[in-house]
């Protein structure tokens, strides 16, 4: 089957992956779309340490095609979102409602491909930007089957991340006043969560002057080409501002936009030993800084939940899918996305 392979040093869409099948707890999906985010070029460039060879992808939709001992919730034939949180669902974390702190779910890869005769690693518990793949069962979540694929294939990690943060992490309440710096693919989930929630001022910055169209339409009130800006629309500063670059100097303007009382979310993903420097005593007036691992998302709640937002209209899915690509032309959709000409680009197979 095909498939998108990091050896280490180059990327490579081969056709000779093959998939184990799957065992008691876990289910075997045919993916129909994949959504190429950040994460994933994040491991090509080496941000993300991750061993190789390594089958890329974490964000698909696809029809479940066998199932293994013990699964009930979902069967053969079933559409499916995918999340890359694969939490054990019984550790204290997971039974307090917190399975992004599941350590069972944090590196650990697996390794259920195979290339000639040689095991190749699964990418965030997922590897969608492959024919097939093996995830554990609590990590398909049943969906409508009237979702479409490429749609569909987002709720698995930006919209999850970008809404979750919002909605589950900052817990942005209506009235309240956002910022967020950085409109790619997360970037526009958490405009649009804080539309969802309410915010009366969502204030969206972004050096590339073609995003603020798609930022409006997601629900940004204002948007500027630099933070510098943002005082002049909110004097006091923010309730909350939201990173979404993964830039260490973004960190501290993060911080330095906040009203008293605000939180400073951290969602783009810097270099592991990366550093950042702020001044404490800005920090005594009840600030916060929060970090934010997959928008705190609980997938088998919330992905049903932003499935219904998204059938009633008021969460934006169609839109997000700025371009389609078969997944032989990863080289084409990885140039897109690095060179900022898409929200969010979609393999298809």
């Amino acid at each position: 089957m095909r498939g998108v392979v990091f050896d280490g040093k180059d990327v490579e869409v081969v056709a000779d992956l093959e998939v184990r099948d799957p065992g008691p707890g876990e289910v075997l999906v045919g993916i129909r779309a994949a959504g190429l985010c950040h994460s994933d070029l994040s491991v090509i460039d080496g941000t993300i340490p991750f061993p190789p060879p390594v089958v890329l992808g974490h964000e698909g939709a696809g029809v479940v095609e066998a199932v293994g001992d013990g699964v009930a919730h979902v069967r053969a034939g079933d559409h499916v979102a995918l999340s890359t949180l694969a939490n054990c669902g019984a550790c204290a974390d997971c039974d307090a409602g917190r399975p992004t702190m599941c350590r069972k779910a944090i590196g650990m890869p697996g390794q259920p491909f195979s290339r000639q005769g040689k095991p190749l690693f699964q990418f965030a518990s997922n590897s969608s930007f492959a024919e097939r793949t093996v995830v554990r069962a609590v990590q398909a979540v049943k969906i409508p089957d009237d979702v479409p694929f490429a749609s569909a294939a987002l709720l698995g990690c930006g919209v999850l991340t970008g809404v979750g943060a919002v909605l589950n992490r900052a817990k942005v309440a209506r009235g309240d006043t956002v910022v967020v710096i950085g409109t790619g693919g997360i970037g526009l989930n958490v405009i649009q969560g804080a539309r969802i929630a309410g915010a009366r001022v969502i204030v969206a910055v972004d050096t590339n002057p073609e995003k603020e169209a798609v930022a409006l339409r997601f629900g940004a009130t204002h948007f500027l080409g630099s933070a510098d800006g943002v005082r002049g629309v909110l004097p006091t500063g923010a309730d909350h501002v939201f990173e979404c670059v993964g830039h260490t100097g973004l960190v501290r303007t993060a911080i330095d936009l906040l009203d008293r009382h605000g939180q400073a979310v951290l969602l783009g993903m810097t270099a592991p030993k990366a550093e950042a420097s702020f001044l404490p005593a800005a920090m005594f007036l009840d600030k916060s800084i929060l970090g934010c691992r997959y928008g705190s998302s609980r997938p088998q709640k919330d992905i049903p939940l932003y499935t219904e937002l998204y059938r009633t209209g008021e969460l934006l899915l169609d839109e997000l899918v700025t371009a389609s690509y078969p997944v032989e032309e990863f080289e084409r959709a990885r140039e897109d996305a690095e060179a900022g000409k898409v929200a969010r680009g979609v393999l298809v197979f």
